[in-house]
C-alpha cells in the first residue's frame, strides 16, 4: 500500500488504529513545514525541532482519541504555535533567588517587615498566576511578562482581541480574589 497517494482523512483512521506506516507519512509531510512555523515564532531552530519532536510524540500517545475538527495540517500548526507560546513564556519567568540570598537580602535591608511582606504577596501572585487555566496564564504572561499588546497575543494565538481581553480579566480577577483573601485572614 503507497501510503504517500492517501488522504490525511485515511492516513489518521490508520493511524488511531496504531498505524506506524501512517504516523511516518504524516511526519514526513508535515515535519518540515511544522518546523519552519515553529523556526520562526522561537528564532531557536534547536528549540523549534525540540517542539516540534514534542508535537509528535504527542501525536502518537494521543493517536486513539484524536478528533480534528479543522485540516491535519491546521491542526499540526495551531498545536506548534501554542507549544511555541508555553516556550516563550517560560523564557520570561524571572529566576527566583536562591533562599539563603533571598534571606541574607530581606535580613539585612532597611525595612525588613515590609520586604518580607513583599515577598509574600509576589508568592501569592505567582500561586494565583499558576493556578490558571493554560491558556489564560499563557495570555497572561505574555500580555504582563513580555509586553505584548492585545493585538500581537491575539496575532500569535489566532484568537480573537476580546478573547485575549477575557483572559487577562479572568487573570486579575484570580490575583485580587488571591490578594484579598490573603489579607482577610492576616487580619484575622
Amino acid at each position: 500500500m503507497s501510503f504517500e497517494s492517501l488522504t490525511d482523512d485515511d492516513l489518521l483512521d490508520l493511524l488511531r488504529e496504531g498505524s506506524d506506516d501512517a504516523f511516518t507519512e504524516i511526519f514526513n509531510r508535515y515535519w518540515k513545514p511544522v518546523l519552519t512555523v515553529a523556526a520562526n515564532k522561537t528564532g531557536d531552530l534547536d528549540e523549534a525541532e525540540d517542539i516540534v519532536q514534542d508535537l509528535f510524540i504527542s501525536l502518537w500517545k494521543r493517536r486513539k482519541d484524536l478528533r480534528l475538527t479543522s485540516s491535519l495540517g491546521n491542526y499540526l500548526a495551531v498545536s506548534a504555535k501554542y507549544k511555541v507560546l508555553k516556550v516563550l513564556a517560560g523564557r520570561h519567568k524571572t529566576l527566583p533567588l536562591e533562599a539563603d540570598s533571598q534571606e541574607a537580602a530581606l535580613s539585612s535591608a532597611p525595612g525588613m517587615e515590609s520586604a518580607i511582606e513583599v515577598e509574600q504577596l509576589t508568592c501569592q501572585v505567582s500561586e494565583a498566576v499558576e493556578s490558571l487555566p493554560e491558556k489564560c496564564k499563557i495570555v497572561f504572561r505574555l500580555s504582563r511578562e513580555s509586553g505584548f499588546s492585545h493585538k500581537q497575543i491575539a496575532q500569535q494565538m489566532a484568537i480573537s482581541e476580546k478573547t485575549v481581553e477575557a483572559h487577562i480579566s479572568r487573570a486579575l480577577r484570580a490575583i485580587r480574589h488571591a490578594i484579598v483573601h490573603s489579607l482577610l485572614f492576616s487580619l484575622l
